[in-house]
């Protein structure tokens, strides 16, 4: 199987699109669940150093274990109503029982997830950088949906990414140990001065530290090089985004929007094709 994979690149790439439809599932559970599951751990801890009487909080279902039910009538999902994409398809977007929309957010994190982690496949061939990627590409969509809804960056993710990101380097996978441990302490440092010198000339927070963390796993994965590709792209797309949804949504502009996608996006992007990109601009900016 293994000399299969690596011999034909149309069964890599099929065998990583299905596996990464599951994938995808599952992200969809955590990106719904860990959120509720932080909550209850914070409510349970502010209660407890506040000296609060014990809260009767019911615990979010598990992330693993925890079986998947329709939020309007508590239908508990079944197997053939749970296969990626197809199950959506079929059931026309409606629960089985009480015919309730069904969010779009399910077969669309699916759908991207398979469709990037083939990018990625397709980008490093058959190879352990591969297999590393993809978990980061799989952790950026949880990010960047978890950001989208809650305008939260969970450190139970974005800190393991951080440490996986500097291990796998010790062994040079992306780059040397010594500019991704510059990275990640660049990474971070550059967006945390940006947020104070914000703060101290404006009164407000322009971002949340998640995202200097975030900002930071792309330094300790890609290197410090790669940072000022990443801080580029992810404010030129931010901005666009921003003044986009302003002027045509009739978004209010006091109204904060997460930044963490446009990191993930940007950074995704870089890792993939980070060296084109800059090797492209040198040459017609006349600098190569």
């Amino acid at each position: 199987m293994i000399e299969l994979l690596s011999s034909s690149l149309p069964i890599w790439l099929g065998v990583v699109f299905l596996y990464s439809l599951l994938i995808g599932s599952f992200l969809n559970v955590v990106i719904l669940r860990l959120p509720a599951r932080i909550e209850h751990d914070w409510k349970l801890q502010a209660n407890e150093f506040l000296e609060q009487p014990e809260l009767d909080l019911k615990p979010p279902p598990d992330l693993v274990f925890g079986r998947s039910a329709c939020p309007h009538c508590g239908h508990q999902i079944t197997a053939l109503e749970n296969i990626p994409l197809v199950s959506y398809l079929f059931l026309r977007g409606k629960c089985s029982n009480c015919s309730a929309p069904i969010s779009a957010q399910y077969p669309v994190v699916e759908a991207v997830t398979a469709l990037l982690s083939v990018i990625v496949a397709w980008r490093f061939g058959f190879t352990w950088a591969a297999g590393f990627a993809m978990a980061l590409t799989w952790a950026l969509v949880a990010l960047s949906v978890i950001d989208i809804r809650e305008q939260l960056l969970p450190d139970v993710i974005t800190l393991p990414a951080l440490w996986a990101g500097l291990l796998l380097n010790t062994a040079g996978v992306f780059t040397d140990l010594t500019s991704a441990v510059i990275g990640a302490a660049a990474g971070y440092l550059s967006l945390w001065l940006v947020y104070h010198l914000f703060k101290l000339v404006t009164g407000k927070e322009g971002m949340g530290y998640g995202d200097f963390k975030l900002l930071a796993v792309f330094g300790a994965w890609l290197g410090w090089q790669i940072l000022p590709l990443v801080i580029l792209l992810s404010s030129l797309v931010g901005a666009v985004v921003g003044i986009g949804l302003i002027i045509f949504a009739g978004k209010d502009r006091n109204i904060p929007i997460p930044f963490g996608p446009y990191i993930a996006a940007a950074g995704w992007l870089a890792m993939i094709w980070g060296e084109r990109i800059i090797g492209t601009y040198l040459e017609f900016s006349g600098l190569s």
